[in-house]
Protein backbone atom coordinates (compact mmCIF):
# COMPACT_ATOMS: atom_id res chain seq x y z
CA UNK A 1 0.00 0.00 0.00
CA UNK A 2 1.40 3.39 -0.98
CA UNK A 3 2.11 6.13 1.53
CA UNK A 4 -0.57 8.36 -0.01
CA UNK A 5 -3.19 5.63 0.30
CA UNK A 6 -2.14 5.14 3.90
CA UNK A 7 -2.39 8.89 4.48
CA UNK A 8 -5.88 9.00 2.99
CA UNK A 9 -6.98 6.02 5.05
CA UNK A 10 -5.61 7.67 8.19
CA UNK A 11 -7.75 10.75 7.47
CA UNK A 12 -11.01 8.95 6.64
CA UNK A 13 -10.86 5.49 8.22
CA UNK A 14 -12.94 5.21 11.38
CA UNK A 15 -15.49 7.77 10.19
CA UNK A 16 -18.38 5.91 8.56
CA UNK A 17 -19.85 8.90 6.73
CA UNK A 18 -18.03 11.71 4.93
CA UNK A 19 -20.38 14.69 4.55
CA UNK A 20 -20.49 15.94 0.96
CA UNK A 21 -21.22 19.66 1.20
CA UNK A 22 -22.30 22.40 -1.20
CA UNK A 23 -21.65 25.80 0.37
CA UNK A 24 -23.90 28.46 -1.18
CA UNK A 25 -23.04 31.10 1.43
CA UNK A 26 -19.43 31.22 2.60
CA UNK A 27 -20.53 32.50 6.01
CA UNK A 28 -22.10 29.08 6.64
CA UNK A 29 -18.86 27.15 6.19
CA UNK A 30 -17.34 27.53 9.66
CA UNK A 31 -20.49 26.98 11.76
CA UNK A 32 -21.41 24.02 9.55
CA UNK A 33 -17.99 22.41 9.94
CA UNK A 34 -18.13 22.98 13.70
CA UNK A 35 -21.59 21.39 13.95
CA UNK A 36 -20.50 18.34 11.97
CA UNK A 37 -17.32 18.01 14.01
CA UNK A 38 -19.25 18.21 17.29
CA UNK A 39 -21.45 15.43 15.96
CA UNK A 40 -18.45 13.21 15.33
CA UNK A 41 -17.87 13.85 11.61
CA UNK A 42 -14.54 15.69 11.51
CA UNK A 43 -13.63 14.87 7.91
CA UNK A 44 -15.78 16.78 5.42
CA UNK A 45 -15.79 17.29 1.68
CA UNK A 46 -16.60 20.76 0.37
CA UNK A 47 -17.45 20.46 -3.30
CA UNK A 48 -16.30 22.99 -5.89
CA UNK A 49 -19.84 23.45 -7.13
CA UNK A 50 -20.25 27.04 -5.93
CA UNK A 51 -18.31 30.26 -6.42
CA UNK A 52 -17.36 30.45 -2.74
CA UNK A 53 -16.14 26.88 -2.35
CA UNK A 54 -12.40 27.65 -2.22
CA UNK A 55 -12.94 30.47 0.28
CA UNK A 56 -15.09 28.12 2.36
CA UNK A 57 -12.23 25.61 2.41
CA UNK A 58 -9.78 28.35 3.43
CA UNK A 59 -11.98 29.45 6.32
CA UNK A 60 -12.61 25.96 7.63
CA UNK A 61 -8.93 25.05 7.37
CA UNK A 62 -7.95 28.20 9.25
CA UNK A 63 -10.72 28.44 11.84
CA UNK A 64 -12.00 24.94 12.66
CA UNK A 65 -9.16 23.14 14.37
CA UNK A 66 -11.06 19.85 14.72
CA UNK A 67 -12.09 19.63 11.08
CA UNK A 68 -10.30 17.72 8.35
CA UNK A 69 -11.44 19.56 5.24
CA UNK A 70 -11.22 18.09 1.77
CA UNK A 71 -12.23 19.42 -1.63
CA UNK A 72 -14.65 17.62 -3.94
CA UNK A 73 -15.76 17.83 -7.56
CA UNK A 74 -12.16 18.43 -8.64
CA UNK A 75 -12.07 18.10 -12.44
CA UNK A 76 -8.53 19.03 -13.48
CA UNK A 77 -5.00 19.80 -12.33
CA UNK A 78 -5.67 23.53 -11.93
CA UNK A 79 -8.53 22.90 -9.52
CA UNK A 80 -6.42 20.30 -7.70
CA UNK A 81 -3.66 22.83 -7.12
CA UNK A 82 -6.09 25.58 -6.09
CA UNK A 83 -7.84 23.30 -3.60
CA UNK A 84 -4.55 22.12 -2.12
CA UNK A 85 -3.35 25.72 -1.77
CA UNK A 86 -6.63 26.62 -0.01
CA UNK A 87 -5.86 24.10 2.72
CA UNK A 88 -7.52 20.89 1.56
CA UNK A 89 -6.19 17.81 3.33
CA UNK A 90 -7.54 15.47 0.64
CA UNK A 91 -8.90 15.83 -2.88
CA UNK A 92 -11.97 14.06 -4.29
CA UNK A 93 -12.84 13.82 -7.97
CA UNK A 94 -15.92 12.39 -9.71
CA UNK A 95 -13.72 10.47 -12.16
CA UNK A 96 -10.15 9.57 -12.99
CA UNK A 97 -7.93 11.18 -15.66
CA UNK A 98 -4.23 11.10 -16.45
CA UNK A 99 -4.04 14.83 -15.68
CA UNK A 100 -5.44 14.34 -12.19
CA UNK A 101 -3.16 11.37 -11.56
CA UNK A 102 -0.17 13.49 -12.60
CA UNK A 103 -1.26 16.33 -10.30
CA UNK A 104 -1.67 13.92 -7.40
CA UNK A 105 1.70 12.31 -8.09
CA UNK A 106 3.45 15.65 -7.55
CA UNK A 107 1.43 16.68 -4.48
CA UNK A 108 1.55 15.63 -0.82
CA UNK A 109 -2.25 15.91 -0.75
CA UNK A 110 -3.84 12.49 -1.41
CA UNK A 111 -6.42 11.95 -4.15
CA UNK A 112 -9.66 9.96 -3.83
CA UNK A 113 -10.65 9.55 -7.49
CA UNK A 114 -14.03 8.42 -8.68
CA UNK A 115 -14.14 5.06 -10.45
CA UNK A 116 -16.89 2.80 -11.74
CA UNK A 117 -15.53 0.24 -14.20
CA UNK A 118 -12.92 -2.48 -13.62
CA UNK A 119 -10.69 -0.68 -16.12
CA UNK A 120 -10.85 2.59 -14.18
CA UNK A 121 -10.18 0.79 -10.92
CA UNK A 122 -7.20 -1.02 -12.45
CA UNK A 123 -5.84 2.26 -13.84
CA UNK A 124 -6.01 3.82 -10.38
CA UNK A 125 -4.40 0.71 -8.92
CA UNK A 126 -1.55 0.91 -11.42
CA UNK A 127 -1.01 4.51 -10.27
CA UNK A 128 -0.56 3.22 -6.72
CA UNK A 129 -4.03 4.05 -5.42
CA UNK A 130 -5.84 1.42 -3.39
CA UNK A 131 -8.60 3.54 -1.83
CA UNK A 132 -11.10 4.87 -4.36
CA UNK A 133 -14.42 6.62 -4.62
CA UNK A 134 -17.19 4.53 -6.23
CA UNK A 135 -19.38 7.09 -7.99
CA UNK A 136 -22.22 7.35 -8.76
CA UNK A 137 -22.82 4.35 -6.55
CA UNK A 138 -26.56 3.69 -6.68
CA UNK A 139 -26.78 4.46 -10.39
CA UNK A 140 -23.87 2.11 -11.19
CA UNK A 141 -24.87 -1.16 -9.62
CA UNK A 142 -24.45 -0.16 -6.00
CA UNK A 143 -23.93 -2.96 -3.51
CA UNK A 144 -24.07 -5.70 -6.17
CA UNK A 145 -21.20 -4.11 -8.12
CA UNK A 146 -19.06 -3.66 -5.03
CA UNK A 147 -19.64 -7.28 -4.05
CA UNK A 148 -18.53 -8.34 -7.54
CA UNK A 149 -15.31 -6.32 -7.23
CA UNK A 150 -14.38 -7.78 -3.84
CA UNK A 151 -12.72 -10.95 -5.12
CA UNK A 152 -10.89 -9.94 -8.35
CA UNK A 153 -9.87 -6.54 -6.91
CA UNK A 154 -9.35 -7.72 -3.35
CA UNK A 155 -6.73 -5.14 -2.35
CA UNK A 156 -8.85 -2.12 -3.35
CA UNK A 157 -11.15 -0.36 -0.88
CA UNK A 158 -13.96 2.08 -1.65
CA UNK A 159 -15.93 5.08 -0.48
CA UNK A 160 -19.26 4.80 -2.32
CA UNK A 161 -20.94 8.14 -3.03
CA UNK A 162 -24.04 9.02 -5.00
CA UNK A 163 -27.49 8.03 -3.85
CA UNK A 164 -26.29 7.07 -0.38
CA UNK A 165 -28.85 7.91 2.29
CA UNK A 166 -29.55 7.22 5.94
CA UNK A 167 -31.64 4.26 4.78
CA UNK A 168 -28.99 2.41 2.75
CA UNK A 169 -25.70 3.61 4.27
CA UNK A 170 -25.47 0.71 6.74
CA UNK A 171 -25.86 -1.82 3.91
CA UNK A 172 -22.88 -0.33 2.10
CA UNK A 173 -20.84 -0.11 5.28
CA UNK A 174 -21.42 -3.80 5.85
CA UNK A 175 -19.35 -4.68 2.78
CA UNK A 176 -15.75 -5.78 3.46
CA UNK A 177 -14.31 -3.55 0.73
CA UNK A 178 -16.08 -0.36 1.89
CA UNK A 179 -14.22 1.96 4.28
CA UNK A 180 -16.80 4.75 4.46
CA UNK A 181 -19.59 6.32 2.44
CA UNK A 182 -20.10 9.86 1.20
CA UNK A 183 -23.46 11.56 1.60
CA UNK A 184 -25.22 14.88 1.81
CA UNK A 185 -28.12 13.83 4.03
CA UNK A 186 -26.28 14.84 7.20
CA UNK A 187 -26.32 18.49 6.10
CA UNK A 188 -29.46 19.18 4.04
CA UNK A 189 -29.56 22.46 2.12
CA UNK A 190 -32.66 23.67 3.98
CA UNK A 191 -31.05 23.19 7.40
CA UNK A 192 -27.86 24.95 6.29
CA UNK A 193 -29.82 27.86 4.85
CA UNK A 194 -31.82 28.16 8.09
CA UNK A 195 -28.68 27.93 10.22
CA UNK A 196 -30.06 25.00 12.20
CA UNK A 197 -26.66 23.84 13.41
CA UNK A 198 -28.04 21.85 16.34
CA UNK A 199 -30.17 19.76 14.01
CA UNK A 200 -27.21 19.16 11.71
CA UNK A 201 -25.09 18.18 14.72
CA UNK A 202 -27.78 15.66 15.69
CA UNK A 203 -27.81 14.18 12.18
CA UNK A 204 -24.02 13.95 12.25
CA UNK A 205 -24.05 12.24 15.64
CA UNK A 206 -26.52 9.66 14.37
CA UNK A 207 -24.43 9.05 11.23
CA UNK A 208 -21.20 8.76 13.20
CA UNK A 209 -22.66 5.79 15.10
CA UNK A 210 -23.30 3.73 11.99
CA UNK A 211 -21.46 0.44 12.33
CA UNK A 212 -18.55 -0.45 10.08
Amino acid sequence: MTSKTEKLLSLLNGQPVIPVLKIANVADAVPLARALSRGGLRAIEITLRTADALEAIRRVAAEVEDAVVGAGTILDAKQFDEAAAAGSKFIVSPGITSQLLDAAKDSPVPLLPGTITPGEIMAAREAGLRFLKFFPAEQSGGIASLKAFASPLADVKFCPTGGITAKNAADYLGLPNVICVGGSWVAPDDLIKAGKWDEIEALAREASKLAK
